[in-house]
């Protein structure tokens, strides 16, 4: 049996789930485009905080351990927060596959000439 695409499929549960939430990134507009891009990054701030939490930061705390567990959970919430805000954007999975073939393809060139400088031309074709 055919597997759907995984990242298409990502982003169409993610629209779904948006949508039952009340949020319709389809038809904003500019000032709502404005807010959900803040609302997102808020958001994925807050997942990243916690996801920090699930590893033994403090060097002077000899009791923490990783918990693997739950910083998986926190990757995941950070991907659907990361797909909303793609699709607040405008992005479909396609969008974000190639965006990320581009960079990747970038940022191997940064390091085969060694990322001595900063080029802030080098990302504008994406």
């Amino acid at each position: 049996m055919d597997q759907p695409d995984q990242l298409r499929e990502l982003f169409r549960m993610q629209k779904s789930l948006n949508e039952r939430i009340g949020v319709h990134t389809d038809a904003m507009t500019e000032e709502q485009k404005t807010e959900w891009v803040l609302n997102y990054s808020r958001a994925m701030s807050q997942e990243i905080a916690e996801l920090t939490d699930s590893v033994p930061w403090k060097w002077w705390a000899k009791y923490q351990k990783l918990d693997e567990q739950n910083a998986r959970v926190e990757v995941v919430d950070l991907f659907h927060f990361l797909i909303s805000l793609a699709q607040v954007l405008g992005m479909s999975a396609d969008d974000v596959f190639e965006a990320y073939m581009k960079k990747n393809e970038v940022n191997f060139q940064r390091q085969d000439s060694g990322y001595t400088e900063k080029n802030e031309n080098d990302s504008k074709h994406i």
